[in-house]
């Protein structure tokens, strides 16, 4: 890709645990940071500080109004103009954005990951290819379970409650129909190695 040339935006979306953070990191890591720049949708989400602990936990997380869809769509402009942003970075222990910051620089590649990348219509409008990873809904909860005991210090009773009440209607109501907005459907999630081919021939077309 020239150096006057406008990246390549990718956005990759489908439901919590469905592997579309797997499919992503392996294309970044596969061509490397000067080639691709990856953003989570998860670092974007509002602070929350100014609320009480109890308050935080309540929130829905996989509501569109969980995510700061304005600072995304501003980041993601400067780094295609050329820009190193700074990230945040969220801490889902405490459920709120940390005081911390990832510098990320631009790459030929942008790649936008997250569960509701292809439901905001701004975000959405500005990819050039739109990807939906699917799986089952048993297998992305499974997923979850074991990825939020093992890694954010959540209690199986907390995590069902959370998957029934909030995780599993919005997934239904907002996730779900951004499907048919995107370019390609992968099935199996990350264990899906065709569709990690696929994207990285693609991005190689780009380059």
């Amino acid at each position: 890709m020239s150096a006057n040339s406008a990246p390549f935006l990718i956005g990759v979306a489908g439901g919590t645990c469905s592997g579309k953070t797997t499919i992503s990191e392996n294309l970044a890591t596969a061509m490397g940071p000067e080639q691709v720049a990856l953003i989570k949708l998860d670092s974007y989400y509002t602070t929350n500080a100014g609320l009480p602990f109890d308050e935080r936990v309540k929130v829905n997380y996989d509501h569109p109004d969980a995510f700061d869809w304005a600072l995304l769509n501003d980041h993601l402009s400067a780094l295609v103009d050329g820009h190193t942003i700074p990230v945040p970075v969220y801490d889902y222990v405490h459920h709120e954005r940390s005081a911390d910051v990832r510098p990320l620089r631009p790459a030929p590649v942008i790649v936008v990951e997250g569960i509701l990348v292809l439901w905001e219509q701004r975000l959405r409008e500005r990819f050039d290819l739109r990807v939906f990873i699917d799986a089952p809904a048993d297998l992305r909860f499974i997923r979850r379970l074991r990825r939020d005991v093992a890694e954010r210090g959540r209690t199986p009773e907390n995590i069902i409650d959370q998957y029934l009440t909030t995780v599993r209607p919005a997934h239904e109501q907002f996730i779900e129909p951004s499907k048919q907005y995107a370019d390609v459907i992968f099935p199996e999630g990350g264990q899906n190695a065709a569709a990690t081919a696929m994207l990285l021939a693609r991005i190689r077309e780009v380059g």
